[in-house]
């Protein structure tokens, strides 16, 4: 690095979000009249420039830049209507000035960024949670935010603010000295700034000619000069290529998030502050915040008179005389809203609050300033499904008709929204957050979908990390749909992927999908990942035609699968009890399968229940669900399962055996089982037989058994007994639905621990 001359440019120390720094900046350089302005910002950005400062650009926007190989990694700079940076280039459009950015190119920022990950350090943000808790500690108010705003943002001219930004940033600078990884980065920014001051000379401009816009911070080291970063020191700096695209942003990100680590808590407020600084009327933000406050509070059933909204103007002017100042700061404002409001309640105004101060404004670029290509695509995906209305910071929700509308003029509205759907799903394949599936409320309705549609900027960061996967959303699914198709681990993962394919409306992919769930099913498969497997393709199947494509390939598949399971059951059956609670999931789910699809061999799977349910060498809780399966279906009569239960439920049979199959039992249909009179009054001689260790044994199981029987059918249970031992129904009802006492459910909880082994 080599030094500086004496000679020093005009540098306008700015927070990054001032109202007050955007408006002076005009000021300053309407008074020093420079003819090239440089800009704190990537020095690549500025090809961006004249996209930026267009007509149609409508702030907040963000540039964004990104990495082209994975993973991508992305650092954004955002400007709002109050960014003083955006106003200082709109004002070197306005006056004929030269304007560029001055700060490392956007490839040697994501290439620092990337060695700060891999060393696994994160210096910066701890070093700001310690800078700003020191500032609080000065603060009169302990708030760096309220600080600032009383200082430096009630600022009476452009001297005041630029001499208060440039102390504040002096004494920001004294606080980092003792991080070394901070101050170098800090170094090396200053020092390449430095040399575009020095480059700028070079090409003939004087330094009185010269106007940098920068952070508060970097003033001090850059009008020190004393490094100037040569070429050959910025050639052996990290880098990473990248490309750069305009996109639009909001005041939600600019409220909570900040990839300059300067995120504006209030930037609906913030924009009352530059409206009123335009007006030149010091009090606007203050009328504009509890108007709002007010308005928000009525929309919402909560009366606010305009007695108290003026009231409430009067305190926050007397609190701010009470600090000095004759100008309120947002925190004057709030705490007297919240006094002439809501009667002292900040949970009253809350949501009011939050949703003033944030504010709900999203930008929006023009689509020749997009960059990337899939931008383009999403966009005009957007636009040709007439979904453009959809993108706000608002959730909302939208109900989709996958079926053929008769009564319209064209193809395309007859299935808009299926491709509505597939647009949607090829959306949610990508992780691109702006449209999340929440299913439908009517049962078995499989033509119908129903998505909750929000846009945010992290949408557009997702959409343009895509990039590597393909120049449109088609491209991009259908590669990442042959990753995961590459990648796929077990059965049940690949028909996942064929029912992605499905829902996406993509033949080729399903075609490919569907090649490698056949390979493999060859191999040898677990029953759940069967069970699982089959779920999936059975969804898929009751679709029918409704996403006109061809599901027919399917039925030999689930065939193939359903004759596995019928072979491979009996022998799964004889397992212990924790692999039988699986097991008995999978069953479920089978019987479900078969239930819906008649090409499916119904008597077969019946015949296997009942197989299973008359085996004594098999695990008990699964011959029970058998058993109560059959009963559901009307296969099996009272006779029938009066034998069974005399078999199961004898005292030959050890406790937890005859417990675990009435749990068995209980899986199913409850009412079922309830109706059966007789069922209970073998349960009751069952128990009633049981010595107290056999009995200690059997109520672990039986407790589980009745653990889903809701209060209802519990009642019905009690009317039952109550036959049975000849006493009224009510009474014991009460007893079966009465929570347990302490004494009660120290006992069980003592049955948990029991040790059957010793018995």
């Amino acid at each position: 690095m080599k030094k500086q001359n004496e000679v020093k440019p005009n540098i306008f120390g700015v927070r990054h979000f001032s109202p007050a720094g955007a408006h002076y900046v005009r000021n300053y350089l309407d008074e020093i009249q420079p003819k090239i302005v440089l800009i704190e910002g990537p020095s690549d950005f500025n090809e961006l420039i004249s996209e930026i400062t267009g007509k149609n650009i409508v702030p907040p926007i963000a540039v964004m830049a990104y990495t082209l190989e994975a993973p991508i990694q992305t650092i954004v700079y955002p400007f709002a209507e109050f960014s003083p940076e955006y106003q200082a280039i709109l004002w070197a459009k306005e006056n004929g000035a030269e304007c560029r950015f001055c700060d490392l190119p956007s490839s040697i920022f994501l290439g620092i960024e990337s060695v700060k990950k891999n060393l696994d350090e994160n210096p910066e943000g701890n070093l700001n949670t310690y800078i700003y808790r020191k500032i609080n500690e000065y603060s009169e108010d302990s708030d760096d935010e309220v600080f600032w705003e009383r200082v430096v943002e009630q600022a009476s001219d452009h001297k005041a603010y630029r001499s208060g930004a440039r102390d504040y940033g002096k004494h920001l600078r004294e606080l980092t000295l003792s991080n070394t990884v901070s101050d170098a980065k800090n170094i090396i920014r200053e020092s390449y700034m430095c040399k575009v001051v020095s480059d700028v000379c070079k090409e003939g401009y004087k330094m009185a000619e010269i106007a940098m816009v920068v952070g508060a911070f970097h003033v001090e080291g850059i009008e020190s000069g004393k490094l100037i970063l040569t070429e050959k020191e910025i050639k052996k700096l990290p880098k990473l290529e990248s490309k750069k695209t305009l996109m639009p942003y909001s005041y939600y990100k600019l409220s909570t998030y900040s990839n300059y680590g300067a995120g504006n808590k209030a930037p609906g407020y913030y924009e009352f502050l530059w409206n009123g600084l335009e007006k030149e009327d010091p009090f606007f933000a203050t009328y504009m915040y509890l108007s709002k406050i007010a308005e928000y509070q009525r929309e919402n059933g909560n009366m606010v008179s305009s007695a108290q909204i003026i009231e409430a103007v009067h305190l926050a002017t007397s609190l701010a005389n009470l600090h000095d100042g004759k100008i309120p700061t947002l925190k004057d404002i709030k705490d007297a809203a919240i006094t002439c409001m809501a009667h002292g309640s900040y949970s009253e105004l809350v949501l009011a609050m939050a949703n003033v101060e944030v504010g709900k404004k999203i930008g929006s670029i023009p689509k020749e300033a997009i960059q990337t290509s899939i931008q383009s695509d999403f966009y005009n995906l957007l636009k040709e499904l007439k979904l453009e209305k959809y993108r706000s910071l608002t959730a909302t929700e939208i109900k989709l008709d996958l079926r053929e509308k008769l009564r319209v003029q064209s193809e395309k509205l007859a299935f808009m929204d299926l491709e509505r759907s597939f647009f949607f799903h090829k959306l949610r394949v990508l992780n691109i957050s702006f449209a999340k599936l929440i299913g439908n409320r009517q049962e078995n309705t499989t033509w119908a979908e129903e998505w909750i549609l929000q846009w945010k900027p992290e949408t557009e960061i997702e959409i343009v990390e895509t990039i590597l996967k393909g120049d449109t959303i088609e491209f991009a699914t259908a590669f990442e749909l042959m990753q995961r198709i590459e990648g796929a681990k077990t059965l049940s993962e690949m028909a996942e992927i064929v029912k992605d394919a499905f829902y996406c409306g993509m033949p080729k992919a399903l075609e490919k999908a569907f090649q490698a769930l056949q390979n493999f099913i060859t191999g040898d498969v677990p029953i759940d990942e069967i069970a699982k497997t089959m779920s999936t393709l059975s969804l898929m199947l009751r679709y029918g035609d409704i996403r006109k494509l061809d599901t027919k390939v399917l039925i030999p598949i689930l065939e193939q699968l359903f004759l596995r399971v019928c072979l491979i059951l009996p022998s799964e059956s004889f397992c212990d009890n924790n692999a039988a609670v699986e097991l008995a999931k999978s069953i479920i789910i089978m019987h479900t399968i078969v239930e819906n699809h008649d090409f499916l061999d119904r008597e077969r799977w019946y015949l296997l229940l009942l197989e299973i349910s008359k085996r004594d060498d098999l695990n008990t809780k699964i011959s029970g669900l058998a058993m109560a399966i059959l009963l559901e279906a009307g296969k099996i009569d009272n006779e029938i399962l009066g034998k069974e239960v005399e078999k199961r439920l004898s005292k030959g049979v050890p406790a937890d055996l005859g417990a675990t199959w009435f749990e068995g039992l209980s899986m199913k249909n409850h009412y079922t089982l309830i109706a059966r009179l007789g069922l209970w009054e073998k349960l009751q001689n069952y128990v009633s037989n049981l010595d107290e260790e056999e009995f200690k044994r059997a109520l672990l199981f039986l407790r589980r058994a009745f653990a889903d029987f809701t209060s209802n059918e519990k009642h019905d249970i009690a009317e039952n007994i109550a036959e049975i031992w000849g006493l009224n129904k009510n009474d014991v009802s009460a007893v079966i639905n009465d929570d347990l006492g302490e004494n009660e459910k120290e006992i069980i909880a003592g049955l948990e621990e029991f040790d059957f082994d010793d018995i």
